[in-house]
């Protein structure tokens, strides 16, 4: 695989994309999900994680919310990873990962996820390379005993904005009363560390590839969440999944 350079790809939307169109399949989609979610639940054979990474500001949980909000809340869980506690530090890094995996029939999102010990840890030097290469090799293994030991699916996405747009939702979060909950001055300080984590990114993307990632141009909200909604849509369609029938 060819090493990804973030800064040669497009944060926007391709050019024959059109956006009233984007939406209105983006619409059909989301009703096809609804039924394909329905059969993943129902069959209880495969499970389903989903993997949003992104700066601050990417659209994580607008993509939730828009994408996901949707379905029956019964067949999809979101948890987000924060600051390990004082329990969780006294285990090994993936010990808080392994018990939100999710179950047979169920779809799992990960806003932010185990990918951060490898990201923001090293972005801080509170990880060197020596312990990051190690990491990676047992995200590789993590996510290999998932699919291999539980048929779990594994999309992972990294929501692709750029500078100025970050910049620009940041200081929205300043001025919009439905957005000033999100504020946090600390927000402002990582991204001027934008160049480390791009850096750090692009390392994870090379070395943490046996399932491959998706680099989402996420400027525009409809079309990064087109982007995504297909993609689960095409992986549960794929699945060719029945209903099962009355058991005797």
């Amino acid at each position: 695989m060819d090493k990804i350079k973030l800064n040669e790809i497009n944060t926007r939307a391709p050019k024959d994309f059109d956006k009233k169109e984007t939406k209105e399949r983006l619409e059909e989609i989301l009703k096809g999900l609804d039924e394909l979610q329905n059969l993943l639940f129902a069959e209880n054979k495969h499970s389903v994680l989903i993997v949003l990474q992104g700066l601050d500001a990417s659209g994580k949980d607008g993509t939730i919310r828009h994408v996901f909000g949707s379905l029956n809340p019964q067949g999809v869980t979101v948890h987000s990873f924060k600051v390990p506690t004082v329990e969780e530090a006294a285990h090994d890094f993936l010990w808080r990962v392994h018990q939100h995996s999710p179950a047979k029939g169920m779809i799992q999102i990960f806003n932010r996820s185990h990918y951060e010990d490898i990201l923001v840890t090293r972005v801080h030097k509170w990880c060197d390379d020596e312990t990051a290469s190690k990491r990676m090799k047992a995200i590789n293994d993590f996510e290999e005993l998932l699919y291999q030991h539980n048929e779990t699916h594994i999309l992972k996405f990294y929501l692709h904005i750029s500078r100025e747009e970050q910049q620009e939702r940041l200081k929205e979060r300043t001025k919009d009363p439905s957005k000033m909950w999100k504020y946090n001055e600390q927000d402002f300080k990582e991204a001027k560390l934008w160049d480390d984590y791009m850096k750090a990114y692009e390392d994870c993307f090379e070395h943490c590839n046996k399932i491959p990632w998706t680099i989402v141009p996420s400027d525009q909200n409809w079309y990064k969440e087109y982007v995504i909604a297909k993609q689960l849509y095409d992986l549960l369609k794929s699945l060719d999944m029945q209903y099962p029938g009355i058991k005797k």
